[in-house]
């Protein structure tokens, strides 16, 4: 089944509750919606911890938290596309207990000064990237394929519910009893999330071929396909002309309680309350806004609403008027983000899905790691009322880009596998490391076709490319015009067989059938691979020094 025919049945597929009815996923989501609660717990500790080091320390805690997303983003994703992730899970859980342990334990000895704090939020920022991508791969073995898109969605409402819950009930804690019980009760979440795994026996799977890459083959495959893909290269586009701006919101709110409201931690924790609040009910309006709106439509005005908020913050310093502003600001930010999020999720072919969603991961946190702390010396050179005035103007200029840069539509993008193409005929059996290999495809074309088949290879080259291609060139024959020769070089026996077998999509199909109508009649594409001669010959998967 499609990737569109599965996102276009969710009235098909039950209620947008129905994966809840899957023993497992409803396990995993209740056990990470507790995780959530104490992760933004933590959080308004840490924040409130810090607030009397000044507006800059107070920023790194999301430095600290978003960081490592930038560091170890597309490594975490090569190691789910290789690895086992239920095992990639279990270790990250595990160690995220321990850091927060010991976080507990400093806090509860008043041994807890700013250096470690933020050392230690780092350290769970760092099992946070080793985590993602493989909590958004094993999706498809949770629920059924026709019911991605409700878990998907209920993923969101899971995160923004605890956005809702946790930072009150962590503001409450903190001025009742003290930061080392939130640090406790989040190290003890972590727990709740193994126990889970621990129980699920995952099924047996075959193993894809990317997981018989090695890790820096498999690193620069998935650079490559994002590369190539301009799709998927437009989304973390608009991603990074949203963040920072967004990230002056979530960066600068602990300052906004503090000095601009008065308000204490519990205070803090009820700001954040109110967007988690305005962000599940924008979960819930979601289906509404994407009919209206469309998805360039819910970036503007998303964008636009986030810049409305932070001037409404800037200049108005009432509690009640805060609160009622923020719930709106939720919508924008569960809009916009869904929206981006989806748009990923449905470009991204399964063989390299955690890959390319690691470099959205990476240039979601990267975003907010680099502008917390811009914010922040903002703040302390101009106050705190001009760095919420140039954050608005930071997300107006974003949302004026959509005039040019617009999300790609999803017409015609379908990543579901088509092994269309035939086994090459080759006289002997190269090995899997034999390479690089150039593969050669001569076609003829008549004279009234030339442009519009030189116009239609442009996408097959882009299609080559994000598939294993090093290099590609299109080329006409200086004695016979309209006979045209196409090459590209893959790097070795395997990466080609991958092509062949486990990368390319129905979509690379459409532009390789768009390029091939346009040949003469009863000619059709004739394909050679050849091998490096300098390495010597190839015979049975072995190479012979040459004499």
């Amino acid at each position: 089944m499609s990737a569109r025919t599965t996102t276009g049945r969710t009235g098909a597929s039950g209620s947008a509750w129905a994966p809840l009815a899957r023993p497992v996923f409803r396990a995993l989501w209740i056990a990470q919606f507790v995780s959530n609660i104490g992760t933004w717990m933590q959080t308004v500790g840490a924040q409130w911890l810090l607030l009397g080091h000044g507006a800059t320390m107070v920023t790194l805690v999301q430095t600290a938290s978003s960081l490592p997303i930038v560091l170890l983003a597309l490594p975490s994703g090569v190691l789910a596309d290789r690895f086992d992730r239920r095992g990639l899970l279990l270790v990250a859980q595990v160690a995220m207990f321990a850091v927060s342990a010991v976080l507990t334990a400093l806090a509860f000895a008043d041994a807890l000064s700013a250096v470690p704090l933020l050392v230690l939020t780092f350290l769970l920022g760092c099992g946070t990237a080793l985590m993602g991508p493989s909590w958004q791969a094993i999706q498809p073995e949770l629920v059924e394929r026709e019911q991605l898109g409700q878990a998907s969605a209920l993923g969101a409402v899971n995160m923004n519910l605890a956005r809702a819950v946790g930072p009150a009930l962590g503001g409450v804690v903190v001025a009742a009893a003290g930061a080392g019980w939130v640090f406790g009760f989040n190290a003890l979440s972590f727990l709740g999330i193994a126990a889970v795994l621990l129980l699920w026996h995952r099924p047996e799977s075959t193993v894809p071929a990317a997981q018989r890459e090695r890790l820096l083959t498999a690193l620069y495959a998935g650079r490559r396909y994002v590369w190539n893909a301009p799709g998927v290269r437009r989304v973390l586009l608009r991603t990074a002309l949203f963040i920072p701006g967004a990230a002056a919101l979530w960066s600068l709110l602990p300052l906004i309680a503090a000095d601009s409201l008065g308000m204490g931690s519990g205070g803090y924790g009820l700001l954040l309350g109110a967007v988690g609040a305005g962000a599940v009910g924008g979960a819930f309006a979601l289906p509404w806004l994407r009919r209206h709106l469309g998805i360039n439509g819910i970036l503007a005005a998303g964008a636009v609403l986030f810049a409305l908020v932070l001037s409404v913050l800037a200049t108005v310093h009432t509690t009640w008027v805060a609160v009622l502003v923020l719930l709106p600001a939720g919508v924008a930010w569960i809009g916009v983000l869904s929206t981006l999020n989806a748009a990923m999720q449905t470009r991204l072919p399964g063989w390299v899905r955690a890959r390319g969603l690691a470099v959205y991961l990476l240039v979601f946190q990267g975003g907010q790691a680099v502008a917390a702390p811009v914010w922040g010396a903002l703040v302390q050179w101009l106050g705190l009322t001009t760095a919420l005035l140039v954050g608005a103007v930071v997300m107006l200029l974003g949302a004026l880009t959509l005039l040019r840069w617009k999300l790609y539509g999803m017409e015609g993008i379908d990543p579901s596998l088509s092994d269309h193409w035939p086994t090459p005929p080759l006289v002997f059996e190269p090995g899997p490391a034999d390479g690089p290999v150039l593969v050669s495809v001569v076609y003829r074309v008549g004279p009234d076709d030339r442009a519009a088949f030189i116009d239609a290879m442009d996408r097959v080259a882009l299609s080559r490319r994000r598939t294993g291609a090093l290099t590609w060139g299109l080329f006409e024959d200086g004695n016979e015009p309209g006979r045209f020769v196409e090459n590209y070089l893959v790097g070795s026996w395997a990466e080609h067989l991958a092509q062949h077998h486990n990368r390319l999509t129905t979509t690379d199909r459409d532009f390789e059938e768009r390029a091939r109508a346009l040949l003469l009649p009863g000619t059709g594409p004739e394909v050679t691979h050849a091998f490096d001669a300098t390495a010597g010959p190839v015979v049975t998967g072995t190479r012979t020094p040459s004499s």
